[in-house]
């Protein structure tokens, strides 16, 4: 294929990744085989939505070699094995969704498959063994899945999943097609389970939730409203889901500005905002699986590698006080550790924490996703997290790396 025509492809994709919800912020990586020797990859840590054909990379696939001032994707050995292992393959999209997450936590290889999906995956999903990410144990847990079977979708251990296309329609559709066999996959477990029918996944959240509190019951916490706020200047702004503007407060003494009351919930976002000043946004999450995570009263430990890098190692949870606002919201405050982007509001989903709004947003879709590997990954064995020690490499170079690079 002409160099130039297939880096457009692959910013092309890299856009539709984004959009689709396929991969958030720079996570994920997109190539496109030029010929027997090389292809070309998205670069590393830039923003899929700005790129540019200049910024599309040319690596060679035997020795991963490559020129020019713009680094590649550190997956790209993943790539280069998929091309040199399979060589009707020309399109590979590693992707962060949703469903195939869940299943990269659990672990096991789904050999179920419709008539349908097999025609356009193959005979199974095969979930590689774990390796960090851009590591050599990463690249060989995914070359060993694609040498072993007649798959076209791999899951990667606790990380996500890379689909090899004839082309670039392949991919994508292998990718969608995925997403419908993870969610197949562990709807058949809750009827193993339970004799029942699932309707949907979020139809499970209840029977996964008192399945990890292993039916133990308390007290429930009131229930509050989920604002979202802004840092400005000296105050922060508090708005409803609608972005309708509710309130104005003065950091310092917790004055009212503007507005018709002060909402009590206020007094957790000022708290924050008060204890970390790199924090400039807040959106408090209301989406129904971290709500149910919520409900578990439990610190969240990362299954998924971009929740250990942008949400945090500990996502703790705490209770809000409607009767003691100023004092619960310094102790959910508290909780929200260096390096750390979430905090657990028992039963009423996460405060989820960036520098700017675009920072926040990817904290919430990061901890939606975990939140729902946590309770579907817990109807099969209990899965196994991510060491601490791996967990806090790969926050510390998120940190101090890939989050300037956005």
């Amino acid at each position: 294929m002409d160099i130039l025509e297939a880096k457009k492809l692959v910013v092309e994709a890299g856009k539709q990744l984004v959009s689709s919800g396929l991969i958030a912020r720079t996570w994920g990586n997109v190539s496109c085989r030029i010929d027997s020797e090389s292809f070309v990859i998205t670069p590393s840590g830039r923003a899929y939505e700005s790129l540019t054909p200049d910024e599309i990379v040319l690596v060679k696939i035997a020795d991963l070699a490559w020129e020019g001032d713009v680094k590649p994707s550190s997956e790209k050995g993943v790539h280069a094995q998929c091309y040199a292992l399979r060589p009707e393959c020309n399109f590979v999209i590693h992707t962060h969704q949703m469903n195939a997450s869940v299943v990269s936590a659990i672990g096991n290889d789904i050999h179920k498959l419709s008539d349908e999906s097999r025609a356009l995956i193959g005979s199974c999903v095969p979930v590689a063994s774990y390796g960090m990410p851009g590591t050599g144990k990463l690249i060989n847990g995914v070359k060993a899945a694609i040498a072993g079977t007649d798959s076209k979708a791999i899951v990667m251990a606790h990380h996500g999943a890379v689909c090899l296309g004839k082309d670039y329609e392949e991919a994508f559709a292998i990718a969608s097609e995925l997403e419908n066999v993870c969610e197949q996959y562990i709807m058949r477990r809750y009827t193993t389970l339970t004799d029942k029918t699932a309707e949907n996944l979020h139809s499970l959240n209840e029977y996964a939730v008192n399945l990890i509190k292993r039916g133990k019951a308390d007290a429930p916490a009131a229930k509050i409203n989920c604002y979202d706020s802004v840092r400005s200047g000296g105050s922060l702004v508090v708005s409803d889901k609608e972005g309708v503007e509710k309130a104005e407060i003065a950091l310092k003494d917790g004055r009212l500005i503007s507005g018709d009351k002060y909402p009590y919930e206020a007094d957790i976002y000022r708290a924050i905002y008060n204890q970390r000043e790199d924090i400039n946004c807040i959106i408090h999450s209301d989406l129904p699986d971290v709500v149910a995570v919520s409900k578990i009263g439990k610190t969240m430990k990362p299954l998924l590698d971009d929740f250990a890098q942008i949400v945090g190692v500990a996502v703790k949870n705490a209770e809000f006080s409607i009767l003691e606002t100023e004092k619960s919201g310094k102790k959910i405050a508290k909780k929200l550790k260096k390096g750390t982007n979430a905090v657990l509001i028992k039963d009423n989903g996460a405060v989820c924490c960036g520098k700017d709004l675009d920072d926040a947003q990817a904290a919430e879709m990061v901890m939606d996703k975990g939140c729902k590997t946590e309770l579907y990954a817990n109807l099969f064995e209990k899965p196994k997290k991510i060491s601490a020690l791996d967990s806090k490499l790969m926050n510390v170079i998120y940190r101090l790396k890939y989050s300037k690079q956005k």
